[in-house]
């Protein structure tokens, strides 16, 4: 019997039951392709992460219940949590290596992961059926709408309208995109965000680390300052400390463990 030591953390939160769970799975080589997809789909999180030691460094996959994903920020910073701070990894700066989104490192300060994200490049969409589309997505017409590399994101003109917004997921899940931002400007932070994704398996996820490299290029330039407070706004909810560094996006949150088990393949 094979067994697999499997973690569950909740990302970007200081206590437990709130930011965004993910599960990480520690291996010695990769598992296939479809053993993978299948514990993601079991565990049934916004994402499992999958690390495999390559030297110093660590290679990272993530999977959602249903495809696997170009990046995650929350399931990358609950990979970092567990080498950090369970399996004792001894550097200030953990790298990991993605096929999809090349190199991305983690530094712990105190309590706090700061991922390093490269920032995505956004372009304005007026396309006036394409603005449509998002309008019966979330019942508003967005003041601005932009499509990143893998997520439309539609700016909004408040945070009341944000916190009040009913999507529709069988609209959202017609965008060919990983899913849907509707952001504001916030109330008692920055920015707020949510993030819509029923086509990559989950209608909403409580905290998108990857969705800010997407937000952070619009807010510096909006409010001209470079280092933001965000907040996402979910059922669970979490915080970001932002930074944008050149063509680098600096996302940092705490994290807490929630448990530690075993996956048995037979």
């Amino acid at each position: 019997m094979q067994k697999i030591k499997i973690y569950q953390v909740d990302a970007f939160t200081d206590k437990l039951f709130s930011g965004n769970p993910a599960a990480v799975c520690i291996l010695d080589s990769w598992l296939s392709d479809e053993l993978m997809h299948a514990i993601g789909n079991e565990n049934n999180l916004a994402e499992t992460a999958f690390v495999v030691p390559k030297g110093q460094d660590f290679e990272i996959r993530w999977f959602t219940p249903t495809v696997e994903v170009d990046l995650c920020g929350h399931a990358t910073l609950a990979s970092a949590f567990v080498l950090f701070n369970i399996l004792n990894y001894s550097g200030p700066v953990i790298k990991f290596h993605s096929l999809r989104s090349g190199c991305l490192s983690v530094e712990k300060k105190e309590t706090m992961l700061f991922l390093d994200f490269p920032t995505d490049k956004i372009e304005r969409i007026t396309d006036e059926q394409q603005n449509a589309a998002i309008e019966k997505c979330i019942g508003i017409k967005p003041i601005a709408l932009y499509k990143g590399k893998t997520d439309y994101m539609a700016v909004i003109d408040n945070e009341s309208l944000l916190q009040n917004l009913q999507p529709d997921f069988a609209e959202v899940g017609k965008l060919l995109a990983r899913g849907l931002i509707v952001t504001a400007k916030g109330d008692a932070v920055d920015f707020v965000s949510c993030f819509f994704g029923p086509q990559s398996g989950i209608d909403e996820d409580p905290v998108t680390g990857s969705a800010h490299t997407t937000l952070l290029p619009f807010w510096t330039k909006k409010l001209n300052k470079d280092k933001l407070i965000a907040r996402q706004i979910s059922k669970r909810g979490g915080l970001l400390m932002c930074e944008l560094k050149n063509d680098r996006c600096i996302i940092g949150g705490e994290a807490r463990l929630y448990l530690i088990g075993e996956i048995n393949l037979y």
